[in-house]
């Protein structure tokens, strides 16, 4: 027997939006219209919001939530006050939605489309467009359309001109500096993630807001480096175009994706007189990849891959200058004998700093499965193939020996 929900139910959001993009379902969300709290937890629904009343159902685990008003009362993106009376009206509820496309409810009783703002009109042309004016009272909202355009923007998708103005118009007022860095951090995590991070970033650029939260990517765009190397010569648009390589390479790891943002940190920081050159510049990006990390609290391990790649990446591109000792250096320095999985993400990175380029996307990139090659073979050496009797440091050392042996008859290395 099916629960019984009291009220009138609508799938809303991004379920009805997928679909009507032909795209995989994803997480479904229902809002009920003319019911309340009491009512759903006495049929059975376990409430679960915080700051507005959202229910669980007992057997699908999926969402329901009251359909609620806003109303602004403070700076940022958690000052509003929540009206959930059973008066509101689903119109109600979808005015108070970012994007038109995800301004679509979908009646659970005769599957009757519900589209007061043109959501569906604004799929088929592929318009990120806000709903209302409202749009500029939520500052996370900035980060949300960059983020759908790194998903979206493969469908031909753009923003809206209106949304890109009033977006300048929230950076402007400083509305962003009132984000939390957890939450700058999940958008950027989810953006990494999609298909075309470099849509998030031109986003952000287009409204002014990648300098208030990415200053240290912002301040790469502008920055010249060699054409013989780099003909795109932007170092902004060459770390869009790693970033893209990046999600090509291993698409949904926001570990690689993060490494490959942050790489060329150090470029932006080269004196003017030496560009387009950037001697050097690994090891001076590690101080504002730091920073980075500090101010939105990325997680350790984002943190020490990107470090690994900041300050690596150079030298996996010249792997086949290096010695097997050095190749040795390089996996414990990285941290690659108690972490091997990093040593193959760093592989990904370097191989998408070094195809994403202008021209250069289809390049073969044969240092990467040497890099992994030799960590492979260093790995199999065990504690029982060295000779035997040797106690303490005698250990470590023989052990260090054996693996710079193993990378060098794996790599046709001295």
């Amino acid at each position: 027997m099916s629960l019984h929900v009291p009220g009138r139910v609508y799938l809303v959001g991004g379920a009805v939006r997928d679909r009507l993009l032909g795209l995989p379902p994803g997480d479904r969300d229902h809002v009920v219209v003319g019911s309340t709290q009491a009512a759903m937890e006495a049929a059975g629904f376990r409430a679960v919001g915080r700051d507005f009343p959202v229910f669980l159902h007992p057997d699908t685990g999926e969402e329901y939530a009251l359909a609620r008003t806003e109303r602004k009362s403070g700076r940022g993106y958690r000052g509003f006050v929540v009206d959930a009376d059973p008066a509101v009206t689903l119109e109600q509820d979808l005015g108070r939605r970012d994007f038109t496309i995800n301004a679509i409810a979908e009646s659970l009783d005769d599957g009757a489309l519900v589209d007061p703002f043109g959501g569906a009109r604004d799929l088929q042309a592929r318009v990120l467009r806000h709903v209302s004016p409202a749009f500029a009272e939520d500052p996370l909202r900035v980060l949300r359309a960059a983020r759908f355009m790194a998903r979206f923007a493969p469908l031909g998708f753009e923003v809206a001109p209106a949304t890109v103005a009033l977006m300048r118009q929230m950076v402007e007022a400083g509305e962003l500096e009132h984000l939390v860095p957890e939450r700058v951090w999940q958008e950027l995590r989810r953006a990494l993630s999609a298909a075309r991070p470099s849509a998030f970033l031109a986003t952000l650029r287009a409204c002014g807001a990648l300098a208030v939260v990415l200053p240290e990517v912002d301040a790469l765009y502008g920055v010249p480096q060699r054409a013989e190397f780099h003909p795109e010569v932007d170092t902004g648009v060459h770390v869009e175009l790693v970033c893209d390589m990046a999600a090509r390479i291993a698409p949904g790891d926001d570990l690689v994706g993060f490494a490959a943002l942050t790489h060329d940190l150090g470029k932006a920081l080269t004196p003017a007189h030496v560009l387009p050159r950037h001697i050097g510049h690994e090891g001076a990006g590690v101080a504002p990849l730091r920073a980075l990390c500090e101010r939105l609290r990325v997680p350790t391990e984002h943190r020490l891959l990107a470090e690994a790649a900041c300050r690596e990446h150079l030298n996996v591109h010249r792997f086949d200058e290096l010695r097997a000792e050095t190749v040795h250096a390089l996996i414990a320095r990285c941290d690659g004998w108690r972490n091997p999985a990093r040593i193959r993400q760093l592989a990904r990175v370097c191989e998408a700093d070094k195809r994403g380029r202008t021209g250069h996307a289809d390049d073969a990139y044969p240092q990467a499965a040497a890099l992994c090659r030799a960590l492979e073979a260093a790995l199999a050496v065990r504690t029982a193939d060295l000779p035997p009797g040797l106690t303490g440091p005698a250990i470590g050392e023989a052990m260090a020996r054996a693996r710079v042996a193993a990378i060098a008859a794996a790599t046709g290395k001295r």
